[in-house]
């Protein structure tokens, strides 16, 4: 059955050009950046799954007033297995960013070009790829007429791209009851070139905003005022000890330390003869999951209280993102095993799990205790100008996720 599949699999790469371009040619746009959410994508592709035979589509609306409909839509489609008592998941997300800079795209964004073996526009990669691929692992087996031991459900959600409170969040948080205890995640939204990245664990995050409040005057008498300015550069580095605060290494994680880094700064005065009053920077800290960041906050504030005490400023902290790291999934969990395996064979890699310092959709269901692994063959294209897909990547994801699944409910 597995080299049937897979034969199967190989022959689709018609039907999976053909998907991408119907899914690129319906933007699907947050309404703060110009969209309507992504209600007609949703539409056409429930319309295609409906030539399939899911033996049940479900939606799960979000609602926000602002998109078409008031709604942000989620879809689930089920193929049952022998057995109910676990549902192995493919999720993926329907919403893309916007172009950006027209003049930078060679093609139309939102018309898929052919060029060789790629597939270019906006969304092939992030995260249409991943669309296309679950639906092919579904696809062959019920052309073969083949049951799995368990249930396959795909999952399209809305709004991943700006932090998918209507989509990811919601369904993980609104609905928890579709999930059960033993079913297992896919997540085909991170990777690498070669497909040897199994993502199964996340750090903290935690951005924070930091105001140091002084007193402007002129700049040629600086005694009348206090330089927020300078206060706030002894500041950026005393935060540097937050990594001798925080030492702890751990090698799945790549860097295997905490981070804390100065990003963004604001403009203060305008003029270069005023003492600044008020600066603000930003610092962003990826912190291994050991770490309560509550622990970070309260170093931080400790540090700033000495600089407030030198420079007689005040400083004050708005954290703009703020996220415990969800629970890893374990590196030998039967999913991950089951992956590595199927990787080696379909890919001719050796694969390894590792940790990452970003965030992505896994967390929410990884806070519901479920074996999560975030997994693809990218290139990295996505956001960028001229994104594109290959199309040896999408067939290759397919075939590894339908030789992964074979693994786990091939038998009981």
């Amino acid at each position: 059955m597995k080299d049937q599949i897979l034969k199967k699999i190989g022959s689709y790469e018609n039907y999976a050009i053909e998907l991408q371009r119907g899914l690129t040619a319906i933007p699907a746009l947050d309404p703060k950046s110009g969209g309507t959410g992504e209600y007609d994508k949703a539409k056409w592709l429930e319309g295609e799954l409906k030539k399939l035979k899911f033996d049940s589509i479900e939606w799960i609306n979000a609602p926000q007033k602002e998109a078409k409909n008031g709604i942000r839509p989620n879809i689930i489609a089920r193929y049952k297995g022998k057995s109910q008592a676990r549902t192995v998941w493919f999720m993926a997300h329907m919403d893309v960013v916007p172009p950006g800079e027209a003049k930078l795209w060679r093609s139309d964004p939102y018309k898929l070009e052919i060029q060789g073996r790629k597939l270019v526009g906006r969304g092939v990669e992030d995260n249409q790829q991943a669309i296309v691929s679950s639906i092919m692992v579904v696809k062959a087996m019920m052309e073969l007429d083949y049951r799995p031991e368990y249930d396959i459900a795909l999952l399209f959600c809305a709004d991943e791209e700006t932090g998918s409170g209507y989509g990811a969040d919601y369904v993980s948080e609104k609905h928890p009851e579709i999930f059960g205890k033993e079913d297992v995640f896919f997540v085909p939204d991170s990777g690498c070139e070669d497909g040897s990245a199994i993502e199964v664990a996340e750090k903290s995050i935690l951005w924070m905003k930091v105001i140091t409040h002084g007193k402007q005057c002129h700049a040629s008498r600086p005694g009348l005022g206090i330089n927020a300015f300078k206060a706030a550069s002894e500041l950026i580095t005393k935060y540097q000890k937050l990594y001798k605060k925080f030492p702890r290494k751990e090698r799945l994680y790549e860097p295997p330390i905490s981070t804390f880094e100065p990003t963004k700064k604001e403009n203060n005065v305008p003029n270069v003869n005023t003492l600044p009053g008020e600066d603000v920077f930003y610092l962003d800290c990826r912190v291994l999951p050991c770490y309560p960041l509550g622990d970070v906050k309260a170093e931080m504030r400790r540090l700033a209280g000495e600089v407030e005490k030198k420079f007689g400023v005040t400083v004050s902290f708005e954290p703009q993102q703020e996220a415990q790291a969800a629970p890893p999934t374990d590196p030998k969990a039967p999913i991950v095993l089951a992956l590595k395996k199927a990787i080696k064979e379909v890919l001719g890699v050796k694969a390894k799990a590792y940790g990452i310092g970003g965030g992505t959709v896994a967390a929410f269901f990884r806070r519901l205790h479920l074996p999560v692994v975030v997994y693809s063959r990218l290139n990295e294209t996505c956001h960028m100008p001229n994104e594109y897909c290959v199309i040896d990547n999408m067939m290759g994801d397919a075939k590894v996720f339908a030789v992964t699944t074979l693994l786990l409910c091939g038998k009981k």
